[in-house]
């Protein structure tokens, strides 16, 4: 990818859909970086909250969210106690920013953490959606976590439904619906090598019509 074809792709995904997989293997290809858990990671760097609250509230919505109000995080350095309590907004912002420094440096993937919609004004972003038939989503949590059909059925639904939550809760769109993505494919149906390469031809085509 050169530089004067700078593109981020945003990808949101169900559970179970393969589709942090998918965006990996569609970063190699192109060529370009990749972040899921290293926003959290720049974020950490950039702010100085323990990692763990990063974890803990990634992708969980308000219930997580709520039960921080009017905690105090340890940060590096000084100021007041009114610049270290944590609020769902907060958490957001910081995070949003490591969004934003990250494809403002390069040409990447970004998968979850509502990318697609902190890069909602920026020309370069291609947003996605990632869904599968439920049986496929079964499956790969099965051969994934070691689990029974009946706690992956359980575990599709919580994931879902956090994703869905937060998610509704930071951007103006809805998760998973077609208006709120430039592009919405389900991989069960060409499967995910056909998905990468669907989505491959996708981007390539978008940055021409750019061009």
């Amino acid at each position: 990818m050169t530089s004067d074809k700078k593109v981020i792709i945003a990808i949101g995904r169900q559970l179970g859909s393969g589709g942090r997989l998918i965006g990996e293997r569609l970063a190699q290809e192109l060529g370009i970086a990749f972040y899921d858990k290293e926003v959290l990671q720049l974020a950490v760097k950039e702010s100085g909250i323990n990692v763990k609250f990063f974890e803990e509230s990634d992708e969980r919505g308000k219930g997580f969210f709520g039960a921080l109000s009017g905690f105090f995080a340890p940060l590096l350095g000084g100021g007041s106690p009114d610049d270290n309590q944590l609020s769902r907004e907060s958490l957001f912002k910081i995070q949003s920013n490591a969004i934003r420094k990250v494809a403002d440096e390069n040409s990447c993937v970004i998968v979850g953490r509502c990318a697609d919609y902190v890069l909602r004004d920026d020309p370069r972003c291609i947003s996605i959606f990632i869904s599968a038939g439920t049986t496929d989503r079964i499956k790969r949590l099965c051969q994934l976590k070691n689990i029974s059909a009946h706690e992956a059925q359980r575990l599709i639904h919580s994931g879902d439904e956090r994703r869905a939550a937060y998610y509704n809760y930071f951007s103006t769109g809805k998760w998973g619906a077609a208006a709120t993505y430039n592009l919405c494919v389900n991989s069960s149906v060409l499967g995910v090598e056909g998905t990468i390469a669907y989505i491959k031809d996708f981007v390539l085509r978008k940055l021409a019509q750019n061009a």
